[in-house]
């Protein structure tokens, strides 16, 4: 299969990092497209495919999915203007950007990560998550602890808490699970792995392996959301003519003269 990225990948990325500037990077943009996020939407195309045979749930469009060069810099120290990477995330189809657990890559100038999970939930979430985990750990431990999963990422990760969450008595089964504050599954890779012939079905193989976390992840939001949603009114399907129906003021018309 022949890779997705190219040397000239890494080279722009580690170009970009040592100079994190606007102007250079307007004047260069056609290599960019060319070369980093060309290639990147190539994948996504070919993901589209594959993803529907093991998560056809989740959204993979670059409209949706490919992250923006362009750095949020209104809360951020830090004032650099561009990432130095490239990234995608692949999300559960009626979810809001940022919403819910999700499939994941970037390409950087060092490194390469590929992998999924929850990366920074809200508190609402993150309490769903909670209570779904106390009432089903075992499927949890079975996903996690399985073949597939350790064989592709190792072990769940993500930040803890130092002691168990408030209302979960340390004794639960589950708590070594209720500790999580973030949900993540994934691999590292040096950055020349990106440009290696093994580089997608490497991806697909991790993905294969976190989408059923990603999934046990999503089903108490999914739940939630549509819990949240207010009922729509019922239509009044009944004939004009029944007496029984308000009837309609006639609507003024403006005359055009």
């Amino acid at each position: 299969m022949e890779p997705l990225f190219t040397p000239k990948t890494l080279s722009f990325l580690r170009s970009l990092k040592r100079n994190n500037d606007r102007e250079w990077f307007r004047l260069r943009k056609p290599q960019y497209e060319e070369h980093v996020r060309g290639p990147m939407v190539r994948a996504l195309e070919r993901l589209a495919g594959d993803l529907k045979s093991f998560a056809p749930e989740l959204v993979c469009d670059p409209r949706v999915s490919l992250y923006r060069i362009y750095r949020d810099t209104r809360f951020s120290a830090d004032k650099t203007p561009l990432k130095t990477h490239i990234a995608a995330h692949f999300p559960l189809r009626g979810m809001a950007r940022g919403e819910g657990a999700g499939l994941y890559f970037h390409v950087a100038p060092n490194e390469v990560w590929i992998g999924g999970g929850l990366y920074m939930p809200s508190s609402s979430d993150l309490r769903l998550i909670r209570e779904h985990i106390a009432t089903d750990y075992d499927r949890l431990r079975r996903i996690v602890k399985g073949a597939a999963f350790a064989r592709a990422v190792g072990n769940l990760d993500g930040e803890q808490l130092a002691s168990m969450p408030r209302g979960y008595l340390k004794t639960h089964p589950a708590a070594e699970y209720l500790r999580f504050k973030q949900f993540l599954g994934g691999k590292e890779f040096e950055a020349p792995f990106a440009t290696s012939d093994r580089f997608y079905p490497e991806l697909l193989t991790v993905f294969k392996a976190v989408a059923p976390l990603v999934r046990f992840l999503n089903a108490p939001l999914a739940e939630g959301k549509r819990a949240a949603m207010p009922e729509r009114p019922a239509r009044d399907h009944r004939d004009a003519t029944d007496p029984r129906r308000t009837p309609r003021r006639p609507r003024a018309v403006t005359p055009k003269w």
